[in-house]
């Protein structure tokens, strides 16, 4: 068993790490652009918590702000009420590809031949550094690690062409995912790759338009809910209203399958899917391939609860609260000393004792990465008296790094592909193990569309890097 007075225990720490967030706005009515933008970073700030930042353009001229942190410590009343004009745009960064550093926050902000011009990414590029090495050697100078800045240099080179023919020449030379949001004098510009691999969504607040990674930000600023970007479309919103344009030939969209296992805020819709009623589905589906006798269902907080629900309606076995997690511990806790440390003090997950003493209990968990985590759930919940502890996964196996926005391991640290289910049972200390199908996945996902399953099966939309170029992205 582990010892847990050795580190205080982390959840996060052995999940995959999020992408990022993007959102934009373009108001004909006279909105705060800026206060708008900073509340959808705020109902995005799940998929990045590393820096944020928000480029406002008042017809003319671009503003930026951005820093390390968190939305709520970047901004403060007195900057957004120095950012006004007409449109904006907003990101928020966990890095993929870049180093965590404050250069690398975006916005990025360039002055070219058509004026200024701001862009945000969320995204992997596969072919970053090949493009990037080509275009340092024509001169151009890079400001910053990250593979965003490409793109706006493609865009830049191409620029006596006019915005809109740039900017398709430039998406159409890059290789990879992204969800885009740009800015220029007079425009608001979302780009979505053209297998759909990160979400993007379009809303309206009356004739204002909003472009988003999910659509509980729309919720969060009161927009309506449009429609999806489509996979391989340039959305271009001006004066005029909204323009589209598809820059890539038709191709099955391939929605990335983590979004609905993990990334994504339960109350967000996907291309059509709801993610919670994907959740609660795949926990049916779970109990049907892995049933279990037990006195309990608990998930872990937050995105395993959804399934957990879904597993006890299937099953018949009551649904409970088990695992208490403290969202008032942020990335600045200062870690317990030695003498707290052998107090054993577990402040950021507690096991609701009064629930699980003496009961047989099935642990819902949305996927394992490197088992680290999943051992210490196991061991918390026998401490406190667990009789026995049922592990089950809601996805299937993750085998294979993620190349396409996703900060993954690499494939010798993913248990995974290292051990057998029943090795892995045995490693965390629990009783049974079960993973959900990549059928069952399907499934409660409505086969509506296709899915980029590629950290499952090893089989991705678009040919990926060989394993260690992993290094060559991150630069």
């Amino acid at each position: 068993m582990i010892n847990l007075e050795n580190e205080i225990f982390d959840l996060e720490a052995d999940k995959f790490k999020e992408e990022c967030g993007v959102f934009g706005v373009y108001s004909k009515s006279g909105l705060d652009v800026a206060t708008l933008t900073y509340y959808g970073l705020y109902a995005l700030q799940h998929r990045g918590q590393e820096s944020a930042g928000i480029a406002v353009s008042d017809g003319e001229k671009i503003i930026c702000h951005k820093d390390m942190g968190l939305v709520s410590e970047v901004f403060r009343d007195s900057v957004l009420e120095g950012m006004k004009g007409k449109s904006a745009i907003g990101h928020v960064r966990y890095s993929t590809t870049g180093g965590s550093r404050a250069g690398n926050a975006q916005p990025l902000v360039s002055e070219f031949k058509l004026g200024s011009i701001a862009i945000a990414h969320n995204g992997n590029l596969v072919n970053a550094d090949v493009i990037r090495e080509l275009l340092e050697d024509g001169g151009v100078l890079f400001q910053t690690s990250i593979d965003t800045e490409v793109i706006l240099n493609l865009i830049a080179r191409k620029a006596k062409k006019g915005i809109e023919a740039a900017v398709v020449d430039a998406v159409q030379a890059v290789k990879g995912s992204y969800a885009i949001v740009m800015l220029t004098g007079d425009k608001l510009i979302g780009i979505r790759d053209p297998y759909g691999i990160r979400p993007m969504c379009i809303g309206k607040i009356g004739e204002d338009y909003i472009m988003c990674s999910e659509s509980c930000a729309l919720d969060s600023v009161g927009a309506e809910f449009v429609r999806d970007v489509e996979p391989g479309e340039v959305v271009i919103i001006d004066e005029d209203g909204l323009k589209s344009i598809q820059f890539a030939e038709k191709t099955k969209c391939m929605t990335c399958s983590f979004e609905y296992i993990y990334f994504a805020r339960p109350d967000s819709t996907i291309d059509g899917i709801s993610v919670y009623e994907a959740r609660v589905e795949a926990g049916g589906h779970l109990y049907h391939e892995s049933p279990v006798d037990a006195d309990l269902v608990i998930g872990v907080p937050d995105s395993g609860i959804p399934a957990a629900v879904g597993y006890a309606k299937a099953s018949g076995i009551p649904y409970g609260i088990g695992l208490i997690k403290n969202k008032y511990v942020g990335r600045t806790f200062i870690a317990p000393n030695q003498k707290m440390r052998e107090r054993a003090v577990t402040v950021k997950l507690n096991v609701l004792k009064v629930n699980v003493e003496g009961k047989r209990v099935v642990l819902i968990d949305d996927s394992i990465v490197r088992g680290t985590t999943s051992k210490r759930l196991v061991e918390i919940l026998r401490r406190a008296g667990a009789k026995e502890v049922h592990f089950r996964v809601c996805s299937p196996i993750v085998k294979y790094p993620c190349y396409f926005g996703i900060d993954t391991p690499y494939r010798k640290d993913l248990i995974g592909a290292q051990k057998t289910v029943e090795q892995i049972r045995e490693l965390i200390g629990a009783d049974s193990l079960g993973y959900l199908s990549t059928d069952g996945l399907l499934s409660s996902l409505k086969g509506k569309q296709g899915f980029c399953l590629g950290c499952f099966s090893g089989e991705y939309p678009m040919s990926a890097p060989i394993e260690h170029s992993k290094e060559s992205l991150e630069r």
